[in-house]
């Protein structure tokens, strides 16, 4: 039987002020306005049935005395158990998907066994599918409930990231090869034009960035006088699809904010952190954002520079509170009326920090990380490969963690272009006598999606598969092409990493305290394919000079470059860049890019499916459910 869940607390968060503006010249309309406005209303006393993955986003926007406003009386979590709700108006906010249509339809049924009538409304977020409406009609319940929809496709997480909080799109997209969401990127894409005026220069690479990017173009086409005539507020739009770079998404973070998320989940822009963190007997939510000056400074630090940081600013503070003795009674007034109180939220903040930082060494020293990343090294320089495989195997025969040895599986292969066969049945028996048959179907996604492959013999397409992948690549088959193109891809790892130099060959030891490129976030091992891709084409304006790495990457029919002329850009401009990433982007990848527009003086804004990190990418492929 499903209980209602408390509503939530109160939270006192307000967006974050966004480091791009609306145009002068726009209309009213604001992306605050459009991220602040509730779901559609449904008058009078209800009970509200919410989706799990909604909850984040939904209390982000709404605290108690908002959903109180609409009326809201009990919330309840959609699951498949039963609900005991007295409530004449039942509203529920779910993702479009056919389990929650069921759901649905179990209730409405029961009431109407029972030979009782209400009122039911669907809010679907952030957009209705027909598939939907049909499995509502197929259930005999299409007439008692209305639809709507709650277009919920940006919630700013920080000034400069914004999230879609689709984290499914990954798994429906890369596995299933479900193409559903891309008219939601293709909507939100249109939304920021309409606000911040066109983007004069667009890049993109991979299949899915092109087929948003050709819907969005069709989006302004339709509406082409809403942006007509209007200034630019962003000089660059970069979309890259999630599978163009694997390798750093199962790349251990190394970077603080990367290590909070690895730890504890940061889950929109938000952390629990526990008993452990807090130094009491209970839990704490902390939203990690600009807004907290000490995480600000240590979030794209290398960890190992963050304990220093953290004593200093430990220093300072006593200093500051120092400061006190000697005061006549006027300086004190000032000081506890001005100071005080900010001393006292920054000293929270840093035992936080501080917290944390010693339940992560706690956990990592546990795990043996160094070990760990001395063996990710190797494998993206591909050197002691052997040595590496024998490090995973033992991972696997002590059962560190299923998740773990998974990622570890699909690193070695994506590095190595595949595993030989011999290996990847050794390691395949040992995972699923270690870990369970049940897994077996995970590692049938993980091939499907290219990221835990066997080599064929010869490792090369035959001139009729050759033949065949040249002829199947109209977008009606666009199916048809991604299930051959499963059976042959080819990372090409080694081949890209040489030509795009992502492994740094420094003499002596990389110094982490002041880094000299985006390698800093992997410890000086190397640059993140992504952002590398990212900086090269910015610097050539074009995919021009990297079409041998463009072929390595599969991409040849998926690279495109649309330019306008920009006598209308003013330079502040183009020197901001939103970087579209679709399936997902690491804290990694986050903090490199702006380690980057630190030093060729650009301003990057992140605009993601979800955050994703290693263990959620695997999560996202395994058949088995923790």
């Amino acid at each position: 039987m499903t209980s209602p869940i408390p509503l939530p607390p109160p939270h006192g968060w307000m967006l974050p002020p966004l480091i791009f503006k609306p145009a002068s010249n726009a209309t009213s309309t604001s992306l605050e306005s459009i991220w602040n406005q509730p779901p559609p209303k449904l008058p009078g006393k209800k009970d509200l049935f919410i989706e799990a993955d909604l909850m984040s986003p939904l209390d982000r926007i709404a605290n108690v005395s908002i959903l109180k406003q609409h009326e809201v009386d009990k919330l309840y979590k959609v699951e498949n158990k039963p609900a005991l709700s007295s409530s004449e108006q039942l509203c529920f906010l779910v993702r479009p998907r056919i389990k929650n249509m069921r759901y649905i339809a179990s209730l409405v049924n029961a009431d109407k066994l029972a030979g009782r009538t209400r009122k039911y409304k669907v809010i679907f977020s952030p957009q209705k599918f027909y598939a939907c409406e049909m499995v509502l009609e197929e259930e005999g319940i299409y007439g008692d409930v209305s639809c709507d929809e709650w277009a919920f496709s940006l919630l700013p997480l920080d000034v400069d990231l914004l999230s879609m909080e689709l984290p499914e799109f990954f798994r429906d997209y890369f596995l299933e090869g479900d193409q559903r969401w891309i008219n939601t990127v293709a909507q939100a894409l249109h939304l920021l034009s309409t606000l911040y005026g066109p983007f004069p220069n667009c890049y993109g690479i991979g299949r899915c960035a092109k087929m948003a990017y050709e819907l969005w173009r069709n989006l302004e086409e339709e509406e082409d006088g809403e942006t007509k005539g209007r200034r630019p507020e962003i000089g660059h739009i970069f979309l890259l699809d999630r599978d163009v770079d694997f390798v750093t998404a199962l790349c251990s973070q190394v970077v603080y904010e990367g290590l909070v998320d690895d730890t504890f989940r940061i889950k929109c822009g938000s952390v629990d952190f526990g008993p452990e963190v807090t130094s009491s007997d209970k839990s704490l939510k902390v939203l990690l954002n600009a807004e907290d000056k000490v995480f600000n400074e240590i979030r794209n630090e290398h960890f190992s520079n963050v304990f220093g940081f953290l004593s200093q600013k430990a220093r300072n503070l006593q200093a500051q509170y120092d400061r006190r003795r000697g005061m006549d009674i006027k300086q004190m007034k000032n000081f506890v009326s001005q100071e005080l109180k900010g001393l006292k939220q920054e000293h929270r903040l840093l035992s936080l920090h501080i917290g944390a930082c010693e339940s992560i060494m706690k956990k990592k020293t546990k795990q043996d990380f160094q070990e760990l990343i001395k063996t990710e090294h190797a494998l993206l320089e591909g050197f002691n490969i052997r040595e590496s495989t024998s490090y995973i195997e033992e991972h696997i025969d002590q059962q560190v963690s299923p998740i773990e040895s998974l990622r570890l599986m699909c690193l070695l292969s994506i590095t190595e272009n595949g595993l030989i066969p011999k290996d990847y049945r050794s390691l395949k028996t040992q995972y699923l006598q270690s870990y369970g048959p049940e897994h077996l179907l995970t590692f049938s996604n993980l091939r499907r999606a290219g990221l835990l492959t066997e080599q064929a013999p010869g490792d090369t397409l035959t001139a009729v598969e050759s033949k065949v992948s040249k002829l199947v690549t109209d977008k009606a088959a666009g199916k048809i092409t991604d299930a051959f193109s499963s059976l042959a891809k080819r990372s090409n790892f080694r081949a890209i990493s040489k030509k795009l130099n992502l492994i740094p060959r420094v003499d002596g030891e990389y110094d982490l305290k002041v880094p000299r490129d985006m390698a800093y976030v992997f410890s000086g091992a190397y640059v993140p394919l992504s952002c590398r891709i990212i900086e090269q084409v910015l610097e050539r304006r074009s995919w021009q000079g990297l079409d041998e790495v463009v072929r390595l990457l599969n991409c040849s029919d998926f690279a495109f470059t649309d330019m306008t002329k920009e006598d209308k850009a003013s330079s502040e401009s183009l020197r901001l860049i939103l970087v579209v990433f679709l399936g997902g982007c690491t804290f990694s990848e986050i903090s490199a890019l702006r380690f980057l527009g630190r030093e060729k003086g650009y301003r990057f804004i992140f605009l993601t499916t979800a955050v994703t990190n290693s263990a959620r990418l695997m999560e996202a492929m395994s058949e088995v459910k923790a």
